[in-house]
C-alpha cells in the first residue's frame, strides 16, 4: 500500500487543474562542479536517489545478457551506471555524456567501486556518431532526457536510439513525465529536504519543471520505438515514464540476493520509496522482478 503522504498528494493533483508547463532546465549541460557533486552524493547508496536507481537497476538487468554491449545515454557520474555494471561484470558497458564534469566524477566514482567493464565516451545523446547502426545489444538510460532543451531533440534521440540498437536488443528508458501542478512538483523537489541539500533540491525542482509531457513521449515512442518496447507510466499521476523491452532473462539467484542486500541495507524510509514506485508502476502496467 503507498504511503498516505504520497496518496495524498496525487489526490490533489489528480482533482486540480493544471497549472504547470514544461519549463526546460537552465543548465541543459551541469558543469557546476557544486552542482555535480551535489548529484553524486544524492545517488549514493545512502542518498535520496537510492530507491529510484535501485529500482531502475532492477528493470535493466532483465534486458541485457553476459557478454553484451550496453549503451547508458547520459551516465553522469555513473552512480546508476556503476551499481548495473558491478552487479553484470560479464557485460560491457558504454556511458556516454556531454558533461566532461559529470565524465571526470564518473571515472573516480568507477574507480572507486572497483568497476573495470565500463567504457566512459563524451558525447551527444541526440547525436550518436560514436556508434554504428545496430552496434548495442542493449540502451539503457535513467533520468535524464529532461535535460534536453525541446521535444525535437527528443525524437531526435528517439531516432538514435532506434538505429544503434541491434534487433531484438535491449531497451529500458526511464523520466520524469511532467506533472499537472506545481504544488505536486514543490510537494516532491522537496520531500526529503532534511536529507539533502538545497542545491540538490533546486536541481530536483528544475528538472521535474523540464520533464516533458506524457502525451511528448507517447508520440516518440510510437514514432521511433513502439515496435521493440511498451510504454508505461506510474498509475494515476505521470511521476515517471518508461519504454521498456520484454524481458529478455531471468535474474539469476545470485543477482536477485545482492539486490535485496541493497533494498534492506536501506533506511526505512527509502525502502517505502521503493515500494510505491514500484507499486505505482505496476499498477500503470510496468511489470518487474520481486528482489523483496
Amino acid at each position: 500500500m503507498p504511503s498516505l503522504p504520497v496518496l495524498r498528494q496525487l489526490f490533489r493533483e489528480v482533482t486540480s487543474r493544471k497549472d504547470s508547463w514544461r519549463i526546460p532546465e537552465p543548465n541543459l549541460v551541469m558543469e557546476d562542479a557544486e552542482q555535480v557533486v551535489s548529484f553524486h552524493e544524492a545517488g549514493r547508496q545512502d542518498g535520496v536517489m537510492a530507491p529510484l536507481y535501485l529500482f531502475h537497476a532492477v528493470q535493466v538487468c532483465e534486458v541485457i545478457k553476459p557478454g553484451e554491449t550496453v549503451v547508458d545515454l547520459g551516465c553522469g557520474p555513473a552512480n546508476q551506471l556503476g551499481l548495473i555494471a558491478a552487479l553484470n561484470p560479464d557485460v560491457k558497458f558504454i556511458g556516454i555524456d556531454l558533461s566532461d564534469e559529470m565524465l571526470g566524477m564518473a571515472e573516480r566514482n568507477l574507480k572507486d567501486k572497483g568497476v573495470t567493464n565500463v567504457t566512459l565516451k563524451h558525447g551527444d545523446i541526440t547525436d550518436l556518431k560514436m556508434l554504428g547502426a545496430a552496434s548495442a545489444d542493449a540502451v539503457m538510460t535513467t533520468v535524464v532526457l529532461h535535460h534536453l532543451p525541446d521535444e525535437a531533440s527528443l525524437l531526435r534521440c528517439f531516432s538514435e536510439v532506434q538505429r544503434v540498437l541491434k534487433p531484438g536488443g535491449g531497451l529500458y528508458l526511464v523520466d520524469f513525465a511532467h506533472l499537472k501542478t506545481e504544488a505536486a512538483i514543490h510537494y516532491f523537489a522537496y520531500q526529503y529536504e532534511g536529507r539533502q541539500p538545497e542545491i540538490f533540491a533546486v536541481d530536483y525542482l528544475n528538472s521535474l519543471r523540464a520533464a516533458f509531457e506524457l502525451d511528448t513521449w507517447k508520440s516518440g515512442w510510437s514514432k521511433h520505438l513502439k515496435d521493440f518496447s511498451d510504454l508505461h507510466s506510474t498509475f494515476m499521476v505521470p511521476y515517471m515514464v518508461s519504454a521498456k523491452s520484454p524481458s529478455r532473462r531471468e535474474l539469476p539467484d545470485a543477482m536477485r540476493k545482492r539486490l535485496n542486500e541493497f533494498y534492506r541495507r536501506m533506511p526505512s524510509y527509502q525502502q517505502t520509496d521503493f515500494n510505491d514506485l514500484a507499486t505505482f508502476f505496476r499498477f500503470g502496467g510496468l511489470k518487474s522482478p520481486s528482489i523483496v
